[in-house]
């Protein structure tokens, strides 16, 4: 039974990351389309509270849960490829939480060199992850 409530806290905490991940490079798009200062400012302060409040908590609980469903049931392990797969996907993915803790700092510094046109393609990059994570998690294909 308490696998079975890790799951469940895990799959909130992965919604709420993801959830993250998806607004934060979409705040940037915004980010680097303004003009006035005032409007700089208020992003700095969503994207900041964004990424500490929701997205590194989210991160933690997600990874704490994963680990601790993998050590209640290490036989996950002998069931295939597709959790070593998934694993390397979420190293990849939080690689990707901390390039977008990068550009927060840039952003804060005022130092962005990018347009918004670079992070409307940046924002896609966690959907390629959500479909391959999940295909791998649901169908297990190997």
């Amino acid at each position: 039974m308490l696998y079975l409530w890790l799951k469940a806290l895990h799959i909130v905490a992965v919604v709420c990351w993801f959830a993250g991940l998806f607004y934060l490079p979409r705040l940037f798009v915004y980010h680097a389309m303004s003009e006035d200062q005032p409007s700089r400012e208020r992003f700095k302060v969503m994207e900041r509270k964004l990424y500490r409040g929701i997205m590194l908590p989210s991160m933690i609980a997600t990874l704490g849960l994963g680990i601790w469903m993998i050590v209640l049931n290490p036989s996950l392990f002998s069931t295939g490829g597709w959790l070593h797969a998934k694993l390397a996907l979420v190293a990849l993915l939080i690689g990707y939480h901390h390039i977008c803790g990068a550009q927060l700092k840039r952003f804060a510094r005022d130092e962005n060199m990018r347009g918004h046109v670079f992070y409307r393609w940046f924002n896609e990059v966690p959907v390629l992850f959500l479909v391959a994570i999940v295909i791998l998690v649901v169908v297990r294909p190997f």
